[in-house]
């Protein structure tokens, strides 16, 4: 189980998957999960992934498994005279984590060009610029060209290939911690990859749906048409969500340590959960003897959003294996936290039947 988990979450991470630019994430989904017998795959036009079981007769909810594919990354916005290259975010990032760090550019015709954002020594700046936060707009990066004509011709670069960092997995000293980029959402992809490889050929009470999402990172875009192409009774979202036991946060309001379980959000600023199912899977946890915490979150906001607001509405809950340093270069989560996340949603799955479902929604 674990060795399994390490090997996915490796894939997942490695991969270049920028907002709108998900195909090597998706691809992976895909071919981790065609190999098993039964799961059929269709998508959206904005190019989310749905696997089900092929043929399931159940007339029990239809229980969606949901990720999104993409991390924070940039785009390219405009190739300078000299060849270097400026840049727009794709998702939130912060100035101060950006600078001087390698980053992958990939081209439409598929070629990774290396690179690192450009950065001043701190002795060629004044007392004034040094305490300031440089503004992504005025950052450039260099991919080791010596013209706009080199970086277009030779290299292959246009406007609007996508950037993300250039960052490898690894086990850290403590070998229950591992860190890489994008866990912000690749723990999510791992899981839902893993539980579906787990509940194949497993009886389960409900129509099991797996949903691979775009576009989470500008705005949740990806789980509406999703949800379209799903049609889901009930949401469960995993997440890769912010751990908050790091210097500088208070352990008071801590609601995200690692080692400390799986996270179960009850709301954020964009969603609510559903309190029967916070709930109902709060029950699951205690009853199965898997180790979680709770989290209602200040800032912000999941697919769960999208997802809740399909249609009638749709019970929704988002699971989270916190990660410290999310929308930077380098994220560390805890493997014991994705293994109890991973028991969670496996065990969601073999509970939520047609009567645990109709409580959720029965409010006369």
């Amino acid at each position: 189980m674990r060795a399994e988990a390490l090997r996915l979450l490796k894939s997942f991470t490695e991969a270049h998957g920028a907002p709108g630019h998900e195909d090597q994430v998706r691809q992976i989904f895909h071919e981790e999960l065609k190999a098993h017998a039964g799961y059929v795959f269709a998508t959206d036009r904005s190019g989310s992934v749905l696997c089900s079981r092929g043929g399931d007769a159940s007339d029990g909810p239809r229980v969606m498994i949901t990720a999104h594919m993409d991390e924070v990354g940039f785009m390219v916005q405009r190739i300078t005279k000299d060849g270097f290259l400026r840049f727009v975010p794709l998702g939130g990032w912060w100035g101060h984590t950006v600078l001087a760090q390698a980053v992958t550019v990939r081209t439409s015709g598929g070629r990774e060009i290396t690179g690192c954002v450009a950065s001043v020594p701190p002795h060629q700046l004044g007392a004034d610029a040094r305490s300031k936060v440089m503004e992504l707009d005025s950052m450039c990066i260099d991919v080791g060209a010596m013209s706009r004509e080199q970086v277009t011709d030779e290299f292959g670069i246009q406007l609007g290939d996508s950037i993300v960092p250039a960052t490898k997995f690894r086990t850290m000293a403590n070998e229950d911690l591992v860190m890489a980029k994008a866990f912000d959402n690749r723990v999510g992809m791992s899981l839902l990859v893993q539980a579906m490889q787990n509940l194949q050929g497993t009886s389960v009470p409900n129509q099991l749906l797996g949903v691979a999402t775009v576009q989470e990172e500008l705005g949740c875009r990806g789980a509406v048409t999703a949800a379209a192409l799903a049609k889901p009774d009930v949401a469960i979202v995993l997440e890769g969500p912010p751990a908050d036991d790091t210097p500088g946060m208070s352990r008071d309001e801590a609601r995200g340590a690692l080692g400390e379980g799986v996270q179960i959000r009850i709301m954020d600023p964009r969603a609510l959960s559903s309190k029967r199912l916070v709930d109902f899977v709060r029950n699951v946890a205690e009853t199965s003897g898997i180790r979680h915490q709770l989290t209602v979150q200040r800032y912000g906001g999941t697919d769960a959003s999208s997802f809740q607001a399909y249609d009638q509405g749709v019970p929704a809950i988002v699971l989270g294996v916190p990660s410290r340093y999310i929308h930077s270069h380098h994220s560390i989560i805890h493997i014991e936290d994705y293994l109890a996340g991973l028991a969670l949603v496996e065990s969601i799955a073999k509970s939520l039947d047609k009567n645990a479902y109709e409580e959720l929604i029965k409010f006369l």
